[in-house]
């Protein structure tokens, strides 16, 4: 605990005073016992003083005076945002649906026909003002989004995010190849998708007040969608803009396999030939990723949404995460709304303890122990709470997921709830504390949210 200067704490405009709870490094707890916290205009976090502490008494009575101090109950737990790394935000009117149908079906009748629905403006600020509100109210502070093809759309999510106060990184979808792309929702070349994206980028660049909470995002939507022109016109704009770049990469069979025919190499291969893998890249899924890959990755700094809900819907195969985490990939969390039929993040963080015991474990009953067993596949609720706010921020090469001084304060506070499945006891030590929350916390339990220092 410390602070940057005397002068920064005495400007901080707001204060927090309780025990917070963060993942510094997988598999380590660090409890933040009864501190006050101090966020300054910029929404950084200037200091942390122990608040039984001499300045921490001071700051807290200067606060409570100025009436800019949060007090958090004896139950109640301050825990960083949530980082959501895979979000298609045209999809959440179809979150939980046809989940039974293959990938390359599911996309063909229900998800192109939705998307394309995004050219009517007003439809498509309606969901995603619903969307934006709901992921608030769910914990999640920071979102990789992806849009439609439509550029006003697009706009409109970035203004909506931005309003709302939601760290998004956002991308306007490029889809050109006409082998995969319906005729009704595509772009009419590769020209013109990297026109829109170029303009996507400079929109963002130049909105008013945004001050780093919006970002672009060059977003090829996955090869098979993406001819090859337009996948080397998106790989120079990479490298000239330093934006970051999302698409999907190994998901399922059929893509894995897709491209494997199509470029001869693997998904991650091919997508390093075009330029688009680099330390600000986000793949997601990756559930095929072969040790070559891995080593690519690695090499690049780039990193893995994994969607653990949405793999046991669409992908065919269950991410081994702890031998990528083991070999040092970036790894975060992604709901993949709609693939994934949860908008939160805590869900997610349960499927992904789950399918990496599953894994460990094996799934077929009809096999020896030893022929159906994965050894060293699990993780634990720590690890995945790791995941769901640290390690995403370190995915992102932003500083946020962590309680210190710099990182941006994107915070919630958690705790009993009427109604829900949480129970906080007085005599539960923080390690219990923090596997209660993962395991069992819900939108009831989250009762403020922080982005920047701003409640939302």
């Amino acid at each position: 605990m410390s602070d940057r200067n005397s002068t920064a704490a005495r400007a901080s405009d707001r204060a927090f005073l309780g025990t917070a709870l963060h993942a510094p490094a997988p598999g380590r707890l660090e409890v933040l016992r009864d501190v006050i916290v101090l966020v300054g205009p910029d929404g950084a976090i200037d200091a942390i003083h122990p608040g039984a502490s001499g300045d921490g008494m001071a700051a807290a009575a200067r606060h409570r005076t100025a009436g800019t101090l949060r007090t958090l109950e004896p139950d109640q737990y301050l825990l960083p945002g949530m980082v959501d790394l895979h979000v298609h935000a045209p999809q959440w009117p179809q979150l939980g649906l046809a989940l039974d149908e293959p990938l390359e079906v599911w996309l063909q009748k229900y998800t192109f026909p939705l998307e394309a629905r995004y050219a009517d403006l007003d439809f498509a600020t309606a969901v995603y003002e619903s969307l934006v509100d709901g992921l608030l109210a769910n914990g999640t502070t920071t979102v990789m989004y992806y849009a439609s093809i439509h550029l006003p759309a697009t706009r409109a999510l970035a203004d909506i995010c931005l309003r709302r106060s939601q760290r998004a990184l956002i991308g306007r979808v490029s889809m050109d190849d006409p082998a995969q792309c319906p005729p009704y929702y595509r772009d009419a070349s590769a020209a013109s998708a990297e026109a829109d994206t170029r303009a996507f980028i400079a929109y963002v660049q130049s909105l008013p007040g945004n001050r780093g909470l919006i970002s672009p995002v060059i977003t090829p939507r996955f090869i098979p969608s993406c001819t090859d022109g337009l996948l080397q016109r998106l790989g120079s704009l990479a490298q000239e803009s330093g934006c970051h770049v999302q698409t999907h990469c190994s998901e399922s069979d059929w893509q894995h396999r897709y491209v494997l025919e199509r470029c001869g190499i693997s998904d991650a291969a091919a997508l390093e030939s075009f330029g688009l893998l680099g330390r600000r890249t986000i793949l997601a899924h990756g559930n095929f990723v072969g040790d070559d890959d891995v080593t690519r990755l690695v090499g690049a700094g780039a990193g893995i949404a994994h969607c653990p809900l949405s793999n046991v819907y669409f992908s065919d195969a269950v991410l081994p995460l702890r031998r990528l985490l083991d070999r040092g990939v970036h790894v975060g969390l992604g709901t993949d709304i709609a693939g994934g039929a949860s908008p939160s993040i805590l869900d997610n963080a349960r499927q992904a303890v789950i399918a990496s015991r599953l894994l460990e474990s094996g799934v077929d009953a009809a096999l020896e122990r030893g022929q159906r067993r994965r050894e060293a596949s699990r993780i634990d609720a720590l690890t995945a709470f790791w995941l769901a706010t640290t390690s995403g921020g370190i995915a992102l090469d932003l500083p946020i997921g962590l309680f210190r001084v710099g990182y941006q304060f994107d915070a919630m506070v958690v705790g009993n709830a009427a109604g829900g499945n949480l129970r906080l006891e007085a005599g539960d030590s923080p390690q219990q504390v923090l596997q209660k929350i993962v395991y069992n916390a819900g939108r009831s339990n989250i009762s403020d949210v922080w982005v920047a220092g701003r409640r939302v």
